[in-house]
């Protein structure tokens, strides 16, 4: 007897769906876990992107905001570094208290009050709709950088195209879309310890006249506007460098997907993290001010900096294509954090009963897999809509306004709404 056509059509949508998708896991089987966990090095990938990302975008706001008063990007640059050990250093004893994940949600939850858990976990939801949004669109001013300035009007175009890449890779899973995008952060890594080993070493026998120089502008500025002058310049450039310190909480967010030992597997994340992110913030600050890095319409400092260091070099116009590439690139890997914390924030704040779950974890193990699993699917789904409203309305720029945050945790709520009701029905 010949299928039908409906059941053909049916067919021909199973099969599309497993190719997009993958093949479904069985969440009984005894090795499942152990085949989808992340061990330190993939984490560091799939989740240390985001932190090691906004050096991207950070320390360059920072730089701008200094004016003529460059010199200060020396102590910008420790003040920076020493910043983001102590927050890695912190989210290390999280993990520890905490080795089951959830980060600002669950310490509320267990230190504070329930109430004020729900608000910790959907202030994370929104920070990861706007991880996706402001990652891709960085993404598309770093590579927009090196394009005509008549191609501006397809940046849109592009950051759209960029979230539904994102989506279906997730919906692959965690391990799956991390492995693809593993020799994108590896690029990266290798390109930036050239810009950035390069820049600072050729620069060495100006150590003597730039602590000279830095003396002579330190003086002139304390005659000229006063200390306190001096401290608000600095004080206000590191905070407008805060973006830099965004996403190292991805890690203790995320405990669910660490190989066991988890805490030595989410420490030793943190390590990886906290040393990659200081030198690359710190080390890009420095570059700046040693090259004399002057800011230019349509371009970004990175894009200025890596043409100003590789110039001269064999291919070297490739070179500093190439390092903005992966910068671009690893943007879109930061956003891949956004999507993996949306979903299991969203199991951990899913309905029972009348109130809210502290933990995925209060369930029975069956019940807790189904959970999770049915969080990820439609979380995925779900958090593909936020960002582009947000981007258009930014006209793909990289910094949201304070305006658009209504209509943002609008969105937000429709999300945890449809993700609590899918995981409630399939409960």
């Amino acid at each position: 007897m010949k299928p039908s056509e409906s059941e053909h059509e049916q067919t021909m949508l199973s099969r599309l769906r497993r190719k997009l998708l993958g093949k479904p896991r069985d969440i009984n089987e005894p090795s499942i876990f152990h085949k989808i966990s992340l061990i330190p090095i993939m984490a560091w990938i799939g989740l240390g992107a985001d932190g090691l990302s906004s050096s991207s975008y950070g320390p360059e706001e920072a730089f701008k905001a200094l004016g003529p008063h460059t010199y200060l990007a020396v102590f910008l640059a420790l003040a920076t570094a020493f910043t983001v050990v102590v927050i890695c250093y912190a989210y290390s004893r999280i993990i520890e208290h905490f080795p089951y994940g959830g980060g600002g949600y669950v310490v509320s939850t267990h230190t504070i009050s329930d109430s004020a858990g729900v608000i910790a976990g959907s202030a994370l939801l929104v920070d990861y709709v706007l991880t996706i949004a402001v990652s891709l669109a960085s993404c598309s001013d770093a590579l927009f950088s090196y394009l005509p300035p008549a191609w501006l009007h397809y940046k849109l175009a592009v950051v759209s195209f960029l979230i539904l890449v994102m989506l279906f890779l997730n919906l692959r899973g965690v391990k799956e879309s991390v492995t693809i995008l593993a020799p994108i952060f590896m690029v990266f890594i290798v390109t930036h310890v050239l810009l950035i080993g390069y820049g600072i070493l050729s620069h060495s026998e100006r150590v003597d006249p730039l602590i000279h120089e830095l003396r002579g502008s330190i003086n002139q500025d304390m005659i000229s506007i006063g200390f306190l002058a001096i401290l608000a310049i600095f004080l206000r450039a590191f905070s407008l460098g805060g973006g830099t310190y965004t996403g190292i909480e991805a890690v203790s967010n995320a405990m669910n997907i660490m190989r066991e030992p988890k805490v030595q597997t989410g420490k030793r994340t943190m390590v990886y993290l906290a040393a990659s992110l200081a030198i690359t913030a710190g080390g890009l600050l420095v570059c700046y001010l040693l090259y004399s890095i002057k800011p230019v319409e349509g371009r970004t400092l990175n894009a200025i900096l890596a043409d100003a260091t590789f110039e001269g070099w064999p291919l070297g116009e490739a070179l500093a294509f190439i390092t903005i590439l992966s910068e671009g690139a690893l943007l879109a890997v930061a956003a891949q954090s956004g999507f993996v914390g949306n979903s299991f924030q969203s199991s951990r704040l899913s309905p029972t009963g009348a109130g809210f779950s502290i933990s995925i974890f209060g369930f029975e193990p069956g019940d807790a897999t189904a959970r999770l699993r049915l969080a990820r699917q439609y979380g995925v789904k779900t958090l593909n809509g936020p960002p582009l409203p947000v981007s258009i309305s930014q006209g793909s720029c990289s910094k949201p306004p304070l305006k658009l945050l209504t209509s943002i945790l609008s969105a937000c709520s429709d999300d945890l709404i449809t993700v609590s009701r899918a995981i409630a029905a399939g409960s």
